[in-house]
């Protein structure tokens, strides 16, 4: 209980506060009005004084900015950055990304963008290690060893083994999987000798082997269940793949109310663990398209950022470029040796030197590279001195002379027997080749020979060139970095019975096939160069071709792209080879 005393004690403090609260309001108001109030008027006598200062204030921020802005400039500039999604149109359509199967290339391209080989190309169109870490071949030179990185994981999360690659090569072999990639592997043993290293070994010596290296691998543990005669059609080579690749699956869509409008836009998404580098891009569409003209608009609506494999290219604008890059290959105009006209190498030989290949090289384009036989520059056992016969218009005649064409004032034309010289040229109806056909046409008219041009959609032309039912075939082969070029010329590649014979001019000759045979057996540069010394004579004077000049690739961008490969490569697939360090936008960074 309080008593009364206590009481009148908190009375007495609780007063004396509210008088010291009071004296405080008081000097307040009185210190506001002798402060303020009272020197308001005093502004006016003070406003040139108080501009002046309020002035000087807005010129120092504004000054402030303006040095900013100044330094920016200086000290920063636009520069690639990480981020972004990625479209790129394609003509095609997809059916199959694993890459046992994937030919087509749409399925090319998706297949490079999801998985992985052992070996992949450098800028300059070297080998180096993709999946693998090192490799060797031992002294027969039949025994290649290839070491994996450590710490490889597939895009599910489970780890890559060697067993994954003896597994990959062992589908292509087995006839059941019908993979185009079947006479590639024969003969070849693949062997597994623990989780990182796989052991190949070679019937013979096969110097360009490590380029079969750049096979892509797929999972053993998302595969080995199913049977081998059912996975071509399995959901995993379209709508499940699981790879090593620098993107991973995300989704497939397909739009378009008719067939001509049909369109496919496969997703895929930046591979977070990527074994050569996390992506810069977030994501990478591939759009595929039934027609050009659809694929064109695409692009000119902003809806792509680049197109790959357009023959027609869009109209030249500011944010739109065109890079264009040599790759290591030939156009050549091969002629048929089993036609009955061209089966005379006098008649070969005279085409070659009626060919005039400054001309066509100034019309198709600037940057063209010139190629004069079955080498090119850069591979081993190249020699000038064994190119192909130059332009000689009066050496032309007079082998075709020779071999008992006469010229006929009367029509300007050769003919023999009552036959006239007249020659069947099949290749690819695009406008550079039509231009190409065209002054071939006008040339080897000079010498008397009619050149009639048939000019073929891809998928026809195809039929023609596997039946080899032609006289003469305009057409851009791909020869790659090594000079084993066996493929082209060997007669056991004329045959078109034979898997992935490519030898279209139907060359036979036992001594170009001895050379052939023994370049691509032997380890030592010098005694390569030898005997493809031997191959290029016979060529030379037999003329199963014309070499013109080695093709390119233009990938048409819309914008920026940072870190393209423009030094050139082996065929159109090759500009994905360091996808993962491409980029797309732009920020400021500071100037180094």
């Amino acid at each position: 209980m309080i008593d009364r005393s206590t009481k009148l004690r908190w009375r007495r403090k609780f007063r004396r506060r509210q008088r010291q609260i009071e004296d405080i309001g008081y000097q307040t108001e009185e210190n506001i009005d002798k402060l303020l109030f009272r020197r308001l008027g005093r502004l006016y006598e003070v406003r040139r004084f108080v501009l002046s200062w309020v002035v000087l204030v807005f010129a120092l921020i504004f000054g402030l900015i303006l040095q900013t802005r100044s330094l920016g400039s200086y000290y920063l500039t636009l520069g690639p950055a990480d981020g972004g999604i990625f479209s790129e149109g394609i003509i095609g359509s997809y059916s199959n990304s694993n890459p046992i199967f994937a030919s087509s290339d749409t399925d090319v391209t998706v297949s490079k963008l999801l998985y992985s080989g052992l070996l992949t190309y450098d800028k300059d169109s070297n080998l180096i290690g993709d999946l693998a870490e090192s490799w060797s071949v031992d002294e027969s030179g039949k025994i290649y060893t290839v070491v994996l990185k450590p710490d490889l994981h597939w895009h599910d999360g489970v780890e890559v083994t060697a067993e994954d690659v003896e597994f990959t090569i062992g589908l292509i072999k087995n006839p059941d999987s019908r993979s185009p990639y079947f006479s590639a592997w024969q003969g070849i043993k693949v062997e597994a000798l623990n989780d990182r290293e796989v052991q190949f070994t070679l019937p013979n010596i096969l110097v360009s082997f490590p380029y079969s290296l750049t096979q892509g691998i797929v999972p053993k543990h998302k595969l080995s269940d199913i049977k081998t005669s059912d996975l071509r059609a399995h959901a995993f080579n379209t709508i499940e793949p699981v790879g090593t690749g620098p993107f991973e699956w995300k989704d497939v869509e397909v739009v378009g109310d008719t067939a001509d409008q049909r369109e496919q836009r496969i997703a895929l998404t930046a591979y977070s663990d990527y074994h050569r580098g996390a992506p810069k891009l977030d994501e990478f569409i591939l759009r595929t398209f039934l027609s050009e003209d659809s694929l064109l608009t695409s692009f000119r609506d902003g809806k792509l950022n680049a197109i790959a494999g357009s023959l027609s290219l869009p109209e030249s604008g500011d944010d739109v470029n065109e890079i264009i890059v040599p790759m290591n290959g030939s156009v050549m105009v091969f002629l048929n040796n089993a036609s009955p006209i061209l089966s005379d190498a006098k008649i070969r030989n005279a085409l070659t030197m009626a060919t005039d290949q400054k001309d066509i090289l100034h019309n198709v384009g600037v940057d063209t590279v010139a190629t004069d036989g079955p080498l090119l520059s850069s591979h081993i056992g190249y020699n000038k001195d064994y190119a192909q016969h130059s332009l000689d218009v009066a050496k032309a005649n007079a082998s075709l002379d020779e071999a008992g064409w006469l010229l006929d004032p009367a029509t300007g034309f050769r003919s023999k027997d009552g036959t006239r010289l007249s020659i069947s040229l099949k290749t690819l109806n695009s406008p550079e080749f039509a231009n190409v056909a065209n002054r071939l046409q006008r040339q080897w008219l000079a010498v008397g020979v009619e050149l009639r041009i048939d000019s073929l959609p891809q998928a026809e032309l195809q039929l023609e060139v596997d039946a080899r039912s032609y006289d003469a075939l305009m057409y851009s082969v791909i020869m790659g970095s090594d000079a084993d070029q066996f493929a082209y010329w060997h007669s056991s590649q004329a045959d078109v019975r034979s898997q992935g014979g490519l030898n279209f001019a139907n060359y036979k000759f036992e001594v170009a096939d001895e050379a052939l045979t023994a370049g691509r057996t032997r380890l030592d540069a010098d005694v390569r160069s030898a005997k493809y010394l031997t191959f290029l004579q016979a060529w030379r004077e037999d003329a199963p071709a014309i070499a013109l000049y080695r093709p390119r690739f233009t990938y048409t961008v819309y914008g920026s792209l940072y870190n393209f490969n423009k030094d050139g490569f082996n065929s159109p697939i090759n500009r994905l080879d360091n996808v993962h360090e491409w980029m797309i936008r732009n920020e400021r960074v500071i100037q180094g």
